[in-house]
């Protein structure tokens, strides 16, 4: 069974940072597409960076209204993807879940993610 348990959400001004974790249990970090999304109230959920891996490399893209403000990466023997955000503005205050199996990556996006966490609460206040 899969499960993937995101944590590092909270409340914070803006231009700070936080780093997203997401713990991943019953799926190889480092296979396919992995990424991250998030919802805002009353929005529908949006990609926002993923990265995809083929044998032992891997690439990485982000949507842009958040390009060079975060960065994905992962640790397979933490079994963990990680989200570091910076610079962060009000309009990046969302519910934040990480996905995995994603066929292929687009334009930031990890497409046909079938396994996802439960999200964790992002609030950036002005």
């Amino acid at each position: 069974q899969v499960q993937l348990v995101e944590s590092g959400g909270g409340s914070v001004q803006s231009g700070g940072s936080l780093r997203l974790s997401c713990v991943v249990s019953g799926y190889d970090v480092g296979t396919r597409c992995m990424g991250w999304f998030r919802q805002a109230p009353g929005k529908e959920r949006e990609g926002v960076a993923s990265i995809y891996s083929v044998g032992t490399t891997s690439y990485t893209s982000y949507v842009d209204p958040v390009k060079d403000r975060f960065t994905i990466s992962q640790d397979k023997s933490k079994k963990s993807l990680y989200l570091q955000m910076n610079s962060l503005k009000p309009e990046d205050t969302a519910d934040y879940y990480c996905a995995a199996g994603g066929s292929h990556s687009l334009g930031g996006v990890c497409v046909g993610a079938n396994y996802w966490g439960k999200g964790t609460l992002v609030t950036i206040s002005s």
